[in-house]
């Protein structure tokens, strides 16, 4: 039955836009929304501001969608923005440049700038600079990652990961897949020096953010190696780790699991929240 009820809820997502369908059920729980916000001069560098109702010093979640580097759009993503103000964190989604106007540089650059701004804005939400954590599905997983690992991107904005951070979430995400035989993907990261400078796994040395991996085990588009492999390569470092793959769900059904009529699928979002929640005052 359970595993009938998430191919089904796969379907649907896998049908039409499962943003569409899960915004559409989703309710603001008296959160605070700013939409449009500009945290640089391009018209993709906007973000979109969700609020818990009443927050102080609450923690900070800046989360990066997925889409192949190649589309995606903020507001696709308010279910997952409402879901976790719900749990009390001040949530940042940013849209970014895309291939291709940019190769991977031009949007790890938007990524870095999108988590300066909510560490510089943070108060002005009831949020805490000093809770910052980066979170991201997919091809958003993979910006969360390289910023959190590869100290290069947020040095440019004044900023050091194990420093800022409190914590990197990555949902379903490519950290060992290059290079590729997908000739667009092939294309993004072609500006690179080598292809093993463009992949989390090879940042992944010691002193790093405490990290939760989520996977699906039934994840086609990108497989669960990824996050086992990151994982392995954290947890030698000596890092904070934990990797937790869920049966039976797929690419898609894992972050839809964070929309209240898909909760269901996967515990996405309280094993996000929780994380969040317990790593926010290491610093």
């Amino acid at each position: 039955m359970a595993i009938a009820a998430v191919a089904g809820a796969a379907m649907v997502l896998a049908a039409c836009s499962p943003g569409t369908i899960l915004n559409i059920a989703t309710t603001s729980n008296g959160a605070r929304v700013e939409q449009d916000v500009a945290y640089g001069e391009g018209p993709r560098h906007t973000l979109d501001v969700y609020a818990p109702a009443g927050a102080h010093a609450a923690p900070v979640a800046v989360f990066f969608y997925g889409g192949s580097w190649q589309n995606g759009d903020k507001k696709t993503y308010q279910f997952v923005g409402s879901a976790l103000a719900a749990k009390g964190i001040v949530t940042v989604i940013p849209d970014y440049r895309l291939y291709p106007q940019v190769h991977y540089e031009g949007f790890l650059d938007d990524g870095a700038k999108a988590v300066r701004w909510a560490r510089d804005h943070a108060r002005q939400y009831g949020g805490d600079p000093a809770k910052l954590f980066v979170v991201g599905h997919s091809a958003g997983a993979y910006i969360a990652a390289m910023l959190a690992l590869d100290k290069t991107w947020l040095g440019r904005e004044g900023m050091t990961p194990n420093r800022d951070l409190g914590g990197f979430v990555g949902i379903a995400g490519p950290y060992d897949f290059l290079p590729s035989q997908d000739e667009k993907i092939a294309a993004i990261f072609s500006t690179a020096e080598t292809t093993t400078l463009a992949e989390p796994v090879a940042f992944a040395g010691r002193h790093e953010p405490p990290t939760l991996l989520l996977h699906g085990k039934s994840d086609t588009t990108v497989f669960p190696r990824n996050s086992t492999r990151l994982a392995e390569k954290l947890s030698a470092g000596g890092n904070n780790v934990d990797i937790k793959l869920y049966p039976g769900v797929g690419h898609l059904g894992i972050i839809g699991a964070m929309g209240s009529p898909m909760r269901f699928v996967a515990p996405t979002l309280d094993d996000t929240a929780n994380f969040v929640r317990a790593h926010s005052n290491r610093n």
